[in-house]
């Protein structure tokens, strides 16, 4: 299979801190590759790796790290990979003193397009995104999801073959993060799902169920990846939900039992972590426990892990 995207062995370094630490990783057209991880993961190194923003480091072992963007090497045909990068950062970089448009032209003339190419191509995607009635009013003045859907469109302009996306939705509402994913969707699903490879950051389990495929970060590294449905199979059997009162002394009195790895609250309730093969041996000890302490229990039962839950035991080791 042919990759838009294919990273070997990235590593890069501040100081003393190793930010990025042998990452590999490959993303094929028509897919979106969902980096997930806590705060200081490493996530957006990695995307500043990849769009050329900064260099990796040379690696003292020998292992070389390369980067191939559309066939082309970052090191050596650095114009000719960065010409298929559409790269929108986590924070809004375009000019607030500028209109809607006046983003677009600057972003599209600076990739090299003419105005007679550039004029209808922005307007096609301001009409994709939805800011088409506000082309004339200046960036400063947008909301934060307006702003986010304009950085989008100017990453689009010059049709790019990889998209890198660093927390696009973060500090937005609910209802523009949908939208935005309906974006990136409907980008894949209309007739370019053959030439696009979406690589996107996110701090949110619900998107990371929206991808492809989902590495999992953490110190730096890809602890686990696949999709999905491959990733919450790893925890099969060892999720249980426990309602009842107080929570508080649930928690605690589920938290002693050696058959339980975690007990985490998920709103009015608790999910359990618990030792492979033994879920039932801890439903029925724990109705005996439970009870004798005072404490009630109105639901106990086994379900299907959620990414939450996978997030969560890779952060705990």
């Amino acid at each position: 299979m042919d990759f838009l995207i294919e990273a070997n062995e990235l590593r890069r370094s501040f100081g003393t801190l190793r930010a990025v630490d042998g990452v590999s990783l490959q993303v094929a057209p028509g897919e979106i590759y969902g980096l997930v991880g806590p705060d200081g993961a490493g996530k957006t190194t990695c995307l500043r790796l990849l769009c050329g923003a900064i260099l990796p480091d040379r690696d003292p072992g020998g292992m070389k790290a390369s980067i191939r963007i559309a066939g082309y090497n970052l090191a050596s045909q650095t114009e000719q990979a960065r010409a298929h990068i559409g790269y929108l950062p986590q924070r809004f970089s375009l000019y607030e003193d500028l209109t809607v448009i006046e983003n677009l032209r600057f972003f599209a003339e600076v990739r090299g397009l003419s105005s007679a190419e550039w004029k209808p191509r922005c307007m096609d995607i301001l009409n994709f995104v939805g800011l088409d009635p506000f082309v004339n009013l200046r960036a400063g003045h947008l909301s934060g999801g307006m702003k986010q859907k304009l950085g989008l469109a100017v990453a689009l302009v010059h049709r790019p073959r990889v998209l890198l996306l660093d927390e696009p939705t973060t500090g937005v509402d609910p209802v523009t993060r949908q939208d935005f994913w309906q974006l990136i969707i409907r980008l894949l699903v209309g007739g370019e799902q053959d030439a696009v490879s979406v690589l996107v950051s996110t701090p949110y389990m619900d998107e990371a169920s929206r991808c492809n495929r989902v590495g999992f970060m953490r110190s730096g590294q890809v602890m686990v990846e696949g999709t999905p449905a491959e990733l919450v199979r790893r925890l099969d059997g060892c999720i249980l939900e426990l309602r009842g009162q107080p929570l508080k002394v649930l928690r605690r009195l589920v938290e002693t039992d050696q058959a339980v790895d975690a007990a985490l609250m998920f709103g009015d309730r608790l999910h359990l972590r618990v030792r492979p093969g033994t879920a039932q041996e801890v439903i029925a000890h724990l109705h005996q426990r439970i009870p004798a302490a005072g404490a009630e229990i109105t639901l106990l039962r086994s379900i299907p892990a959620q990414l939450e839950d996978i997030f969560i035991a890779l952060q705990e080791g």
